[in-house]
């Protein structure tokens, strides 16, 4: 997948492309996917980087979503599970099991969790990650050494999944240009091109490293832009009403210690309703999320400093070791693209999907989660083909592998999340040594890494490859902006860019990184 060669398709000359895809999360990338591979002409633009908002900035699970099964959504929780399955079975290199445990403080706590959570292993069905059971205080703290246990019962553990956000996003962007798609970053949405009868039928996009404009015309648009699809709408549509009612998510990374466990904790209800998550990810702990509802925002979120007292606070309640503010390593935000239903809080609102046709013709998909990127993408491409009148054809991505498919790839070590690709970054190492020398001594990642994120996987920036095709960033800001200047120095020459370009990225990537820092 390289740049110039995503390009080139974009701008070849042919009749209208049968869809046009605006935004590279998770929704987007899995919509270009599902009409690549029935064979549809599909092409994709975005705006920034592959997931440079929400899509990597998830809770990092796979999960069927036990607290919608509380408030008696069985339906979702069923389309859930059955799409965690999928996932697992089509992308094993991204996708893992993953025990949390459910930690009981009161009598009642045991029975009431430990009979919700059979139910949820029974709607799983084949699909299943594990069987849940109600454990004793010692099984609980074999589990969870780090728990406070003043006062601790027992615990129940269920199993869901767990996975890398935005390095799958990347495998099924590749997996789609695989298909034929053309799929291009930095390129914004600037118009909507619309017919003589007022009907969208193209979009006027930018490329933003030429400074070119291109029309692209085309049977449908689809706007799986998250959070910034109303914006979109407007461009055709000024006094287009919301779709969406955003809410913020906050995550704290700490290290390992905190948690001293391969096995997650659930807190289903905090003192303010909300669920929260501590969980092992990538040799640290991540624990997390916020619910806060808002109205502005911008592409790079903070985390509020209500928000990040508030997941100290609740981890502190259940953690022998009190993580605090100075422990932090990375702090980040996502905004959730919710569909707005008239409530004031985020939390009630819906996690499922709407398909929005607008007066313009332009088909709008928003709310949905990560774990059914799959389904989303298969009910809006097969809402769309209708909507253009075009062939109808059969959805074949329940059974289609993912980019990098690869059944054992724990083999290949702190490689694994590349899957098949792995063996192809060990020899751009046997080949030249030194891109097997190691970023940072508290991270992973070694040089040869940047190089295939910029030669393979469209990296143009350092956020690109220090947040997203690496998650330097996201783990540890600090280490971070320690490896940038040679990360820089890397791209430098992988670009053919000059010693100008590296000071001004390593400008702009401080300011970034300062974002991840939470003040103190």
């Amino acid at each position: 997948m390289r740049r110039e060669e995503m390009l080139a398709r974009l701008s070849e000359e042919r009749k209208d492309w049968d869809f046009i895809v605006i935004g590279g999360g998770a929704t987007g990338a899995g919509i270009a996917l599902d009409a690549a591979s029935r064979g549809y002409d599909v092409a994709l633009v975005e705006r920034g980087d592959f997931g440079s908002g929400t899509s990597s900035r998830s809770t990092k699970l796979v999960h069927g979503g036990v607290r919608y099964l509380e408030q008696g959504n069985v339906a979702l929780v069923m389309d859930a599970l059955h799409e965690r399955g999928v996932m697992r079975e089509n992308a094993p290199h991204l996708v893992s099991d993953l025990a949390f445990v459910v930690p009981n403080y009161e009598w009642w706590e045991a029975p009431f969790y430990g009979v919700g959570l059979r139910l949820y292993d029974l709607l799983a069905g084949r699909y299943g990650f594990g069987e849940s059971r109600v454990l004793s205080k010692e099984e609980t703290l074999a589990r969870l050494p780090n728990l406070k246990t003043e006062g601790l019962r027992g615990g129940v553990v269920y199993y869901d999944g767990q996975f890398d956000d935005s390095r799958l996003l990347i495998h099924i962007l590749m997996t789609a240009a695989a298909q034929g798609a053309a799929v291009v970053n930095y390129c914004p949405v600037v118009g909507l091109l619309e017919s003589a009868d007022g009907f969208v039928n193209g979009v006027r996009v930018r490329d933003l490293e030429s400074g070119n404009d291109h029309e692209l015309k085309a049977r449908v648009v689809i706007n799986a832009t998250g959070p910034f699809s109303d914006d979109v709408r407007r461009l055709g549509q000024p006094d287009a009403e919301p779709l969406i009612a955003p809410s913020q998510g906050v995550h704290l990374v700490f290290e390992a210690s905190f948690l001293q466990a391969e096995t997650a904790i659930l807190v289903p209800h905090t003192r303010d309703g909300r669920v929260m998550f501590a969980i092992p990810w990538h040799g640290h702990a991540l624990v997390g999320t916020t619910d806060t509802p808002v109205t502005h925002f911008d592409e790079e979120p903070r985390p509020l400093a209500g928000e990040i007292d508030f997941i100290l606070e609740t981890a502190a309640d259940y953690l022998a070791r009190p993580p605090r503010r100075e422990d932090i390593l990375s702090a980040w935000a996502g905004i959730r693209p919710l569909v707005g239903a008239g409530s004031g809080s985020t939390a009630q609102l819906s996690r499922d999907h709407t398909i929005h046709v607008d007066r313009n013709g332009l088909l709008s998909i928003a709310g949905g989660k990560w774990t059914t990127y799959r389904k989303m993408a298969e009910d809006a491409v097969t809402q769309a083909a209708l909507l253009a009148a075009l062939d109808e054809r059969d959805c074949v991505t329940r059974r289609l592998h993912i980019h990098g498919f690869h059944t054992h790839a724990r083999k290949f070590g702190a490689l694994s999340v590349y899957g098949s690709d792995a063996t192809a970054i060990e020899d751009l190492i046997r080949a030249q040594p030194s891109l097997g020398a190691q970023l940072h001594p508290d991270l992973p990642y070694v040089e040869a890494q940047v190089v295939w994120a910029v030669r393979r996987e469209m990296a143009r920036t350092l956020g690109d490859v220090l947040s997203r095709r690496m998650r330097a960033l996201t783990l540890n800001a600090r280490a971070a902006l320690e490896m940038a200047p040679r990360v820089a120095a890397i791209m430098r020459d992988e670009l053919g860019l000059d010693d100008a370009w590296v000071q001004s990225e390593l400008h702009r990537f401080n300011d970034l990184a300062q974002r991840y820092l939470p003040r103190t």
